[in-house]
């Protein structure tokens, strides 16, 4: 549909797509076929301009959409403008890509109806959306209303649904090899310890989880933790160790992994991603029971068995000690929602490089990668 649709009167239209279903949503396979014409009772004798849009049923990839119009109208189609809304702090205002047009079409159905589409609706992205109606008359010109007002709305973090079929994802990469794991350990600049001595008492503080990963997870900027890693690699002289490098500093703070990962925390999933590399990261969140990060959680992410999962593993050896183990196939990232004592752990200093290109706070997530996107 050409910009200058919206003034009333008749009007060629280029065929556009309507759902074949008066119950299936508007989506993506919708844009490859002609509209059919529709003989009409009479002539459409100017339309009303629809009013009163309303939305419901946001999710992070659909919603429902409904407005008032006159029951007079002969109204065969609805034409639906979605447009993500402009960042101002970005230089690029335009939206769309060339390649992807925002203005949907459907035959006129029982309102509300559902609009979905994945390619076009993104989780947590705030759009604006209007609509126009149409009548085709039976020479084949249209005769269509005034755009409606402009609604802005806020598409919702991933559900449970969705993050099932991220787990599903993760899964599938994963083989049975795991190597043994005894600490968690976050690495920062001397600064960030010495603060935290100075002002906290030498507690590490939680803070809000960055944007890094995939942009629908719910944790992104709404739960406070401390960012740990559970990495060990391979060395054939050493056997399993942890990493000598990282990408966040030269000081590391080591913590016994039985200080976090007992008896009384639950481990939820909460992401899986990559930054356009073949390696991908795994983001899991460790709570303790009944505290408010762990109520956060437990209405939001999936809830792993500590004792049998892919990615992170606690068993109690015969002598009631605990043993961990951590996957070999992703790379481990560690959310863990309460304060950590120093004095629970170490301090030392890293041997390997500092490598801060590597890092991942509030790192893009691949949106092309099949292996770690949910609609590919």
């Amino acid at each position: 549909m050409s910009a200058g649709a919206g003034a009333s009167g008749g009007r060629k239209i280029p065929p556009q797509v309507p759902p074949k279903s008066r119950d299936r949503p508007v989506s993506v396979a919708d844009a490859t076929e002609e509209l059919s014409a529709v003989q009409l009772q009479g002539d459409a004798q100017g339309l009303s301009t629809p009013c009163d849009v309303k939305l419901s049923h946001i999710t992070c990839d659909s919603f429902k959409i409904q407005w008032s119009m006159d029951p007079k109208d002969h109204v065969t189609h609805f034409f639906i403008d979605l447009n993500k809304k402009a960042n101002v702090n970005s230089a690029k205002k335009a939206f769309k890509h060339k390649d992807v047009p925002t203005k949907l079409v459907a035959k006129a159905i029982p309102l509300p109806f559902t609009v979905k589409g994945h390619w076009f609706l993104q989780p947590r992205t705030n759009y604006t959306v209007s609509v126009q109606t149409a009548c085709k008359l039976p020479d084949g010109e249209y005769k269509v209303s005034d755009w409606s007002e402009t609604v802005e709305f806020c598409t919702a973090d991933y559900s449970s649904v969705q993050l099932n079929q991220l787990l599903d994802k993760a899964r599938n990469i994963m083989s049975d090899r795991k190597l043994p794991l005894t600490h968690f350990y976050r690495n920062q600049h001397q600064d960030y310890f010495d603060f935290m001595r100075m002002n906290h008492g030498g507690v590490l503080q939680p803070s809000i989880k960055d944007d890094g990963g995939s942009h629908g997870s719910p944790i992104n900027g709404n739960l406070k933790g401390i960012s740990f890693s559970a990495n060990v690699e391979w060395n054939e002289r050493d056997g399993p160790r942890i990493p000598i490098d990282s990408p966040y500093g030269r000081e590391r703070f080591l913590c016994p992994a039985a200080a976090m990962f007992n008896e009384n925390a639950n481990l939820y999933f909460a992401d899986l991603y990559c930054m356009y590399t073949a390696y991908h990261f795994v983001n899991l969140v460790l709570t303790t029971k009944g505290s408010e990060g762990d109520q956060f959680c437990s209405g939001k992410l999936p809830l792993l068995d500590p004792s049998n999962n892919e990615f992170l593993t606690r068993k109690k050896r015969d002598d009631g000690s605990m043993e961990f183990a951590v996957c070999q196939d992703l790379i481990v990232e560690l959310f863990y929602t309460e304060p950590m004592k120093m004095k629970e752990g170490q301090m030392v200093s890293i041997e390997g490089h500092v490598v801060p290109s590597l890092s991942t706070e509030n790192a893009k997530k691949d949106a092309s990668c099949k292996m770690c996107n949910i609609n590919k």
